[in-house]
């Protein structure tokens, strides 16, 4: 079998019906049902939202992102095996135990393949919600610089590299170019304070000032979750990213819920437990990845300084990856979904094609 085509690298141009156009992000593509296929499934197959509710097919790829650019392998390689399944199966896990623990549901209403969730419209609260246990990347930098005030919150003198933090620390930033927030520097993934946000309720989405005491409340029980089970499989659960939304059941009532993905190497850090025990960070996340580029390239600063984005670009788009260093990203990518699901991944030989008879055949959805 072609390797290439064991990998789902282009996303977008899947057979499914849809009157919108195709939303391609850097993992994920959303493909919006039209509203007769979105009443139907939810008569179908009784999904807890209103009948009128839009729903979407968000079909994950293996493509691997990393500073803001896609990367691509030798060969054909474009995406990294396994990573889509991975990253699903991982997020499906920890959303699943957030609802046996009785903190909040998830945007996905149901999974027909392992690269393709179904879910239901949501309104997006405009904060990636960020915790944090050690203080290390980002943080560590601005720290090392002398930089103490992260989000509101200070920082105490002397702490060191990778050191555990008092307490789990919530520093978020915004999620998107937000315009007009007196105080709020217009770009994306600018840092915000608590303050920052009672300040600008609306404009940050959040549909009352008890919103925010509760997405801070989720977020920490959430990374607590998460902690405790990595920490039962010595792993480290070290800063995560978390993504909120508001929805409605199927009595009207509306909800705030976790969305995008959670507790993944794509949006966490995770260390190994033992390795840190022995002075040594392991890292069980995309950070591995980052930092084999940061070393691999002659000038790091072009994937560092964002005002040098065009050459990050052509940076990313000349030069094609080794086969093994695509396959290194690929073991800890399986290593650790395996870790947290406690069984083997199933790794498709052609996902694509598994995708479009699964979506044609039990959800009538493939175009004719």
């Amino acid at each position: 079998m072609n390797q290439s085509n064991k990998v789902l690298a282009v996303n977008d141009d899947l057979p499914i019906r849809t009157d919108k156009p195709v939303h391609s992000g850097k993992v994920r593509s959303v493909y919006w049902l039209t509203a007769e296929d979105s009443a139907r499934l939810i008569e179908q197959k009784g999904y807890d939202v209103p009948a009128d509710t839009p729903l979407a097919i968000m079909v994950i790829s293996d493509r691997i992102s990393a500073f803001d650019c896609i990367w691509q392998g030798e060969n054909g390689l474009n995406g990294v095996p396994g990573k889509g399944a991975a990253l699903n199966a991982i997020s499906n896990h920890w959303f699943k135990l957030f609802k046996e623990k009785g903190l909040a549901d998830s945007h996905i209403l149901d999974v027909p393949h392992p690269f393709v969730w179904i879910v239901q419209k949501a309104q997006p609260v405009m904060v990636e919600a960020i915790a944090r246990q050690y203080i290390t990347g980002s943080m560590w930098r601005a720290y090392s610089k002398g930089e103490r005030d992260f989000c509101g919150i200070t920082l105490p003198e002397g702490l060191e590299k990778d050191q555990k933090l008092e307490e789990v620390l919530i520093t978020p930033s915004t999620k998107g170019v937000l315009t007009g927030l007196e105080g709020v520097p217009e770009a994306d993934d600018v840092n915000v304070s608590r303050a920052d946000l009672e300040r600008h309720l609306e404009g940050f989405n959040f549909h009352s000032k008890g919103d925010i005491d509760l997405y801070e409340k989720l977020l920490k029980e959430g990374f607590a979750v998460i902690s405790e089970a990595l920490a039962e499989q010595d792993q480290i659960f070290v800063d995560t990213k978390f993504e909120f939304g508001y929805v409605k059941d199927a009595s009207g009532q509306e909800k705030l819920i976790y969305m995008d993905e959670v507790g993944t190497p794509d949006s966490s850090r995770i260390w190994d437990g033992e390795a840190r025990r022995n002075g040594k960070i392991v890292e069980k996340s995309k950070e591995g990845f980052r930092q084999w580029l940061l070393n691999h390239f002659p000038d790091p600063d072009i994937l560092l300084n964002k005002e040098r984005m065009p050459e990050r670009f052509a940076l990313a788009r000349d030069n094609k990856l080794p086969t093994e260093v695509m396959m290194d990203i690929s073991n800890t990518y399986v290593g650790i979904a395996e870790t947290i699901i406690g069984h083997k991944l199933h790794l498709s030989e052609n996902p694509r094609q598994e995708i479009i008879d699964i979506l044609r055949d039990e959800y009538q959805l493939i175009q004719a």
